[in-house]
């Protein structure tokens, strides 16, 4: 595991909310630097931000992270769409590819459920910020009964949303929806999304219905339970709000709210998917070394 005097060199490419917030992040981090912050717009608030942080950074984008390594990891906060395209321009580097974008694509990683998947590989998917909060849940659901049926509604502040996340909701909600199906092996899942406009904004919050077969109520509650504080390891503000056990139905209900100093604190879906990316880069790229 690497000192404080050898904390692993990682770039983040994209200066939206999600790489800003990532880049904070990894300055609070003890293991990581960030070495780079990489955008395509010189005069980006957030490329501005970054640098009023101290870090490193470039208008270039995928070019400037290819060209400017080695990484030992690099965090992909941008679109699905350009991603196929940064993975094939960074594969030959070496550097391990951590995708916040809902591509699907790569080992397809939820910390707390299968993190150990992520030893030796070096592309890594991070489904999206509702399966990222739901995806525990289900999982210790589906440990004690046998779901038929799951059903996930995500609803956000909308000012907590950017123009990357709008673009992919159609990948977003197929994304999410086949990673559900294969933590839980479940044949059927629906996944919606609300971005509400609220004021005051509300909390990310994400109600779960899941119908059964074998439901015991008991065993259902402690792990439902257990799932939700190895959430909050790594992400504070993860809570469960409300829990209904019937014969043959289950309904959870979570609510995020940021923790980070730069964050407020509606924008839970990007304080845990980028606390899971930093956890990931902590880990995986310590043993890639």
């Amino acid at each position: 595991m690497a000192t404080d005097e050898q904390r692993l060199r990682v770039a983040v490419l994209g200066a939206g909310l999600i790489g800003i917030d990532l880049a904070d992040k990894i300055r609070r981090s003890k293991k990581l630097e960030l070495a780079l912050v990489a955008g395509r717009d010189r005069d980006s608030l957030g490329l501005r931000r970054a640098a009023g942080m101290g870090h490193p950074t470039t208008d270039g984008g995928i070019h400037a992270v290819a060209e400017g390594g080695p990484f030992e990891a690099v965090f992909d906060a941008t679109n699905a769409d350009s991603h196929v395209e940064h993975w094939a321009a960074l594969q030959p580097t070496g550097t391990t590819l951590i995708d916040l974008t809902p591509t699907g694509l790569g080992t397809v990683i939820v910390p707390g459920v299968n993190s150990h998947r992520a030893a030796g590989r070096r592309h890594l998917n991070l489904v999206s910020c509702g399966g990222q909060v739901a995806i525990p849940v289900l999982h210790a659901i589906a440990q004690r009964c046998t779901p038929t049926y799951i059903e996930v509604v995500s609803t956000g502040a909308s000012a907590s949303a950017g123009r990357a996340t709008r673009l992919n909701l159609d990948q977003y909600i197929a994304t999410t929806s086949a990673a559900i199906r294969t933590f839980t092996a479940t044949p059927d899942a629906k996944v919606m999304v609300n971005l509400s406009p609220a004021r005051p904004a509300p909390p990310f919050r994400v109600a779960m219905t899941v119908l059964a077969d074998g439901i015991r109520p008991a065993p259902v509650r402690t792990s439902i339970a257990t799932a939700a504080q190895a959430v909050r390891a790594y992400t504070p503000g993860y809570k469960v709000t409300s829990l209904a056990v019937a014969p043959g139905r289950i309904s959870v209900a979570v609510e995020v709210t940021a923790s980070g100093s730069r964050l407020p604190r509606h924008a839970g879906s990007v304080d845990i998917i980028n606390a899971a990316a930093v956890l990931l880069a902590e880990q995986s790229a310590a043993t890639s070394r």
